[in-house]
């Protein structure tokens, strides 16, 4: 067998955390992004740094920051503890909710630039059919931002299962509930077991050159359509 049952364990948990991560981004990011296309508050700019921070900031940083916010004398964890929900580090949610914070950007960004590039003109069309803004938004501005939507949804899931210094960080290292592809590739670093990690990284450089080649493609084929 090339993979291990420990492997495909930590896979199985990988593609449930992203998938989760990508559905809650969807849900999350893309209102948080149309309102930082259209807001004209002063709150956009300090928001918007605050969205991107991840990009920048170094993962155990990130990581560190939520694990003290959701520990037991953190604000989010004496709120969970109060709710009778007990302390989200070292657990799924907790990875999850980590996941989400981690990437963000993936989801915002190219959504809202997306929003940012369709302008004004569709908007104002819907308006003079009397289309409600529920309506406008679900039927004129979300398929014109299919290609950002396309790429943030992409970017988010490949970045959530490539992600390793947060979860290790918040979820750590339990078998069949954090621990995942990349943390299970670091044990078998930490073991000596150098075959099982290079099989186990070559599936995933496999699935993150295909995941980008897709992107790739996509964005071609439409550039074509547009020409």
């Amino acid at each position: 067998m090339l993979l291990t049952p420990a492997d495909l364990q930590a896979i199985g948990l990988t593609l449930k955390v992203a998938t989760l991560t990508t559905a809650i981004l969807l849900l999350l990011g893309v209102p948080l992004a149309w309102w930082l296309a259209r807001t004209r508050s002063w709150l956009k700019t300090p928001l918007a740094t605050v969205v991107a921070l991840p990009i920048v900031l170094p993962p155990s940083v990130l990581g560190f920051y939520l694990l003290v916010a959701m520990g037991p004398n953190g604000p989010v964890g004496q709120w969970t503890q109060a709710l009778g929900l007990g302390l989200l580090p070292f657990s799924f949610t907790g990875l999850v909710v980590a996941s989400v914070f981690y990437s963000l950007p993936f989801m915002v960004q190219p959504v809202h630039n997306a929003m940012e590039a369709m302008g004004n003109r569709p908007l104002e069309v819907a308006a003079s059919l009397r289309a409600s803004p529920l309506d406008t938004f679900f039927s004129v501005v979300l398929p014109l931002c299919r290609p950002g939507l396309v790429t943030g949804v992409i970017m988010s899931f490949a970045h959530t299962v490539g992600e390793f210094g947060v979860v290790l960080m918040v979820g750590g290292n339990i078998p069949g509930e954090t621990r995942v592809a990349s943390v299970q590739i670091y044990d078998h670093v930490e073991a000596l077991e150098y075959g099982e990690a290079h099989r186990l990284a070559a599936v995933l450089l496999v699935f993150s050159f295909a995941v980008l080649l897709a992107l790739q493609l996509y964005n071609a084929r439409r550039r074509r359509s547009a020409s």
